[in-house]
């Protein structure tokens, strides 16, 4: 993880700070990450009776979902696309639906290097956007990684949805239903240590 500066974070962050900073006054900036979602739900600390254990309910199956996202780290507004895989293909729906959100401006995003991400054909379908790429294992450095935690303590911990189209229902409806100033407050970008917030200010 890149939580103490290395060089080579260090100098990654610097070049992704000049790059956005030099973009065109036409752009927008989105935070683009995916997370799964399991109908096996993540256990969270709850309440049970003393001496007892915490009761979950499960049917003994699983099941996954892909929830692609992609935030505007200037506005916090929001777009989420549903798939039932994490591949290229399905990064591809994203940007599809990205460029079409912001038609007639010009989109850069802020990602890490998932193979999802760095497949020729994604690359080739993100023709004319700007692909701002991370340090390797520095997911605290995306403002998304934090917003899907948030969404995953309050719908998902604890509770197992059936089926589990419920779930991502419920999950972006969610994180939708949070104000564009609670979105960025949520995911950190309204902190005063946040490392782009010089570079976004421009």
């Amino acid at each position: 993880m890149c939580w103490t500066p290395t060089p080579s974070c260090g100098g990654k962050k610097r070049r992704l700070r000049q790059q956005i900073s030099a973009l065109s006054p036409r752009s927008v900036v989105l935070a683009e990450d995916e997370t799964d979602l399991l109908l096996f739900p993540p256990l969270r600390a709850g309440w049970a009776r003393r001496g007892a254990p915490a009761e979950v309910r499960l049917s003994g199956r699983n099941a996954r979902r892909v929830i692609f996202g992609a935030m505007n780290l200037r506005t916090g507004t929001r777009l989420f696309v549903p798939r039932l895989k994490g591949r290229s293909e399905d990064f591809r729906a994203l940007l599809d639906e990205a460029r079409w959100r912001y038609r007639g401006w010009h989109v850069a995003l802020l990602l890490d290097e998932d193979s999802c991400h760095t497949a020729k054909a994604s690359v080739a379908a993100a023709s004319g956007m700007t692909l701002l790429w991370l340090p390797k294992r520095a997911p605290e450095l995306n403002p998304m990684d934090t917003l899907w935690g948030q969404g995953k303590d309050v719908i998902s911990a604890n509770k197992q949805y059936l089926p589990i189209e419920d779930q991502v229902d419920r999950f972006i409806h969610y994180l939708l239903g949070l104000s564009n100033h609670e979105a960025l407050h949520t995911a950190g970008v309204l902190s005063n240590d946040f490392w782009l917030k010089r570079a976004l200010s421009k």
